[in-house]
């Protein structure tokens, strides 16, 4: 059944991105992190090709989305990061999935879990190195460790990992980086101290762009969310090889011609300024099309750029032909490898100032992903 729009997933371009993310690790584990539905490429059918890309773990935010994973029938070991009050902790154990903890309270609830349901939890630990978010600050990092050592003495906890995340990896040369790398070398120094340390632990810190930037940041596994879709972790460095997986179409669900000092949409935002063709784009922002797209953005239609016309609206926006021609079903597509000229995810984040994290993510559910 046809639909008005399309979020079209090159898996074979998932698979050449974790394949080049993997050489570029220099022998370190590749984590392919596939939270928020695989930043909005259907988490499934992306973690899969993750897999065959050569990923050999996955990451998510929530436990649910571990649990979907598992679900969906995929066995890879699977770290889940954010755990807040009454999340299904017990699931996760008895589903294999790996937990992060922050805190002594987490940690122990973690270790409830372990002894009500008989497995034993692996988790991995978080350090807050100075992004200030998750993680726990180097004050408060020994007796993390502490517990942890005793939880494990028990037999409740095996620690399976030691982690932190960068702040501004993204931003080559930014003083933090160094502070942030020689902060986790202290948490990784305390944790040998109390024994927290071992082979078999997993120390991992590198994002997409520390990937690309910093191999003294590797260490044994690196997280690669960004950059695994094909969208660079540093645009102002180019494109590191990676190809763009998402394009997004729709098809023209009306076309016609009105009259110069037409106003275009709510607000009247746009005038037209001779007689001209407009085009209906069944897609809005309940779809994940920034309405500040109005006038911003750009799509492909008709063999060349036309720029957003108009207020965007909660299902559709519009776009002007000029005098080219134009019917109902012809398809228009908002954004691409950029191979046939159409616009990349890049350009429409740079032109709405914002990143494309949130161009990808943001689209709903009402697209539908078709994987090929």
């Amino acid at each position: 059944m046809a639909t008005p729009a399309t979020a079209r997933v090159d898996l074979a371009a998932i698979r050449h991105n974790v394949a080049l993310l993997g050489e570029r690790a220099g022998g370190a584990e590749v984590m392919g992190v596939v939270k928020a539905d695989a930043y909005g490429h259907g988490l499934v059918p992306t973690s899969e090709a993750a897999l065959e890309g050569g990923a050999s773990r996955l990451g998510t935010a929530y436990i649910r989305e571990a649990l979907a994973l598992r679900e969906g029938g995929v066995t890879a070991p699977l770290l889940s990061w954010i755990i807040g009050p009454g999340e299904p902790i017990d699931e996760a154990l008895e589903a294999g999935v790996e937990l992060s903890a922050a805190d002594v309270p987490l940690l122990d609830e973690i270790a409830a879990a372990a002894r009500r349901t008989g497995r034993a939890a692996r988790a991995h630990l978080e350090a807050d190195t100075g992004m200030s978010r998750g993680g726990a600050p180097l004050a408060a990092w020994p007796a993390l460790l502490a517990r942890a050592a005793a939880l494990h003495a028990e037999g409740a906890v095996e620690i399976v990992g030691l982690w932190s995340h960068f702040a501004c990896a993204d931003i080559p040369g930014h003083p933090s980086i160094e502070a942030q790398l020689d902060a986790f070398e202290t948490a990784l120094r305390l944790a040998e101290k109390e024994g927290v340390a071992g082979s078999h632990v997993i120390r991992h810190l590198a994002n997409s762009a520390a990937v690309m930037t910093l191999p003294r940041a590797r260490y044994d596994m690196v997280r690669t969310g960004i950059a695994m879709y094909g969208l660079s972790p540093i645009p102002e460095l180019g494109d590191f090889g990676l190809r763009q997986a998402m394009t997004l179409t729709a098809r023209i669900a009306l076309a016609k011609r009105v009259p110069a000092g037409s106003g275009v949409s709510y607000g009247h935002l746009h005038v037209t300024d001779r007689e001209t063709t407009l085009g209906l784009v069944p897609i809005g922002y309940a779809d994940g099309i920034l309405r500040h797209a109005t006038g911003r953005a750009e799509v492909w239609a008709g063999g060349r750029r036309r720029p957003v016309t108009g207020r965007v609206c909660m299902d559709q926006f519009m776009i002007d032909m000029g005098d080219d021609p134009l019917a109902a079903g012809d398809e228009v597509v908002l954004f691409g490898p950029g191979e046939e000229g159409e616009p990349t995810a890049q350009e429409w984040a740079d032109n709405l100032g914002t990143i494309t994290h949130e161009i990808v993510t943001r689209i709903g559910s009402r697209v539908p992903r078709v994987h090929g």
